[in-house]
């Protein structure tokens, strides 16, 4: 019954996206987040499941970043397994890491041979392009257990590559990052480091249908060091499905000492979580993911986001989900170009890219994309214009503060344009003055033409004062 009323919350959220926050993408699925802070902004690293599976079958990886923690610019698909000459299938977890002005992406993925292995992408920037770096995997041992890696540099600059299912392992990476020394070290499971132990399923195990498993690692590992103690979150499991536990030790390759429950028992619509934790702007923050956007489930999952407090001895507290999500920590200025694919919250539309970038598509009538804590400051602009490309009979633009129904402040009737890639701007003069801070809804409408068919595609948008 409780899973129900949140579904319902969830659902009713989703409809009308006003306080919504969680998922933070709703365009697309994005499951396994990964965030990196560089340079005052979040950047996170996603996968990216197929609508309409019934297993992780995902070919691509995905980014998304904000200076803000609620407007999320998506920077589309820079690597997938046509990037890897040895990958085939299963573009699962990953993570990315700047060292020295380069930006190293660990990803795993089917292997030809029809395993696992580890590999790394390489790029300039965080937002790529990225190539792999050796042409072949970093880490592969004829398995399925080299997946999800995750990656950290101490103070001291020595590297450390994590990964594993249903262990646990750990290399020493070297300073180009792109080679380790020394053994693989696999991670001994005990209670004392991960609250379980695994055992060997019996006959009577299997006939009777026991899980005769207990709150230990499974995977999705995620490390890091803060105040000096060494992090290893982790998805263990309890009661059928994943959590996100935790243990803590003073030295980065352990022994690892269990610690307990992060999130748990909640209803994500999803067997799995995979999640990670930063600090940024002063506030921790973790990042988790759900099954809880429309056609979502274990195989459709979406990134999601909670800031929290650490406790005094530095350890983590219980966190519930919220549909809420967290509270903006900058804000947006209207008078810089602003990439339409930034969004706080959208609905009935998507993104899509090509060799310009990215955009968004799939707009209708009843299409909307929300973008919060905009700063108009003292003086209000003159004129709103924003570049939109349509093949057939376009539609209207509205721009409305604050809610879907609050004041307009301007409307464009977009005109055929002559194809969904002949990109026009339209500039319009603005008759309501704005001033400080407000939400803004980018509502879409058609004009006397078939329901249902698409409008136009949108690049971006700009006020000029």
């Amino acid at each position: 019954m409780k899973y129900a009323v949140f579904c319902l919350l969830i659902t009713g959220c989703l409809l009308g996206g006003a306080k919504a926050q969680n998922p933070i993408i709703q365009t697309h699925f994005s499951p396994d987040p990964a965030p990196m802070v560089y340079n005052g902004r979040v950047y996170v690293y996603t996968g990216d499941d197929i609508p309409g599976y019934d297993f992780y079958y995902m070919i691509k990886w995905r980014v998304a970043s904000s200076e803000d923690m609620v407007n999320w610019t998506d920077h589309g698909s820079p690597i997938s397994l046509e990037s890897f000459s040895w990958a085939r299938d299963r573009a699962w977890a990953s993570q990315c890491i700047e060292r020295n002005g380069k930006f190293y992406w660990y990803i795993c993925a089917q292997t030809v041979d029809n395993n696992v292995a580890i590999g790394v992408a390489v790029a300039d920037h965080p937002t790529g392009p990225f190539k792999d770096a050796l042409g072949k995997p970093l880490i592969s041992t004829g398995s399925w257990a080299n997946i999800d890696p995750t990656v950290f540099i101490d103070d001291d600059g020595q590297a450390y590559l994590y990964w594993g299912n249903p262990n646990l392992y750990y290399v020493k990476l070297n300073k180009d990052m792109l080679s380790y020394t020394g053994d693989i070290v696999q991670i001994p499971q005990t209670a004392e480091s991960f609250g379980g132990v695994r055992k060997q399923r019996s006959t009577g195990d299997a006939e009777a249908g026991v899980e005769p498993v207990k709150d230990l690692y499974v995977e999705g590992p995620w490390f890091y060091k803060r105040s000096g103690k060494y992090y290893q979150m982790y998805a263990g499991i309890t009661n059928r499905t994943e959590c996100l536990s935790y243990a803590m030790r003073d030295a980065p390759t352990g022994p690892w000492k269990y610690q307990g429950k992060i999130m748990t028992d909640q209803p994500t619509n999803s067997f799995t979580n995979h999640g990670g934790i930063i600090d940024f702007k002063g506030n921790s923050y973790l990042f988790y993911h759900t099954g809880l956007l429309p056609n979502g489930g274990s195989y459709g999952r979406a990134t999601a986001i909670e800031t929290f407090k650490y406790n005094a001895d530095g350890t983590i507290p219980s966190i519930k989900m919220t549909k809420e999500g967290v509270q903006p920590v900058g804000k947006l200025d209207p008078y810089k170009r602003v990439e339409a694919e930034t969004i706080a919250w959208a609905e009935k539309c998507k993104t899509s890219q090509n060799e310009n970038g990215v955009f968004v598509t799939g707009i209708r009538t009843g299409s909307y994309i929300k973008v919060r804590s905009v700063d108009f400051g003292t003086s209000s602009p003159k004129e709103f214009s924003a570049t939109i490309a349509a093949g057939l009979d376009g539609g209207i633009l509205e721009v409305h503060v604050d809610s879907l129904a609050g004041t307009k402040l301007a409307e464009i009737k977009v005109p055929r344009t002559g194809g969904w890639q002949s990109w026009k701007t339209f500039t319009e003069t603005l008759a309501i003055p704005v001033t400080g801070m407000h939400d803004l809804y980018f509502v879409f409408k058609g004009q006397n033409i078939t329901a249902g068919r698409e409008l136009f595609n949108f690049d971006y948008w700009m006020f000029k004062k």
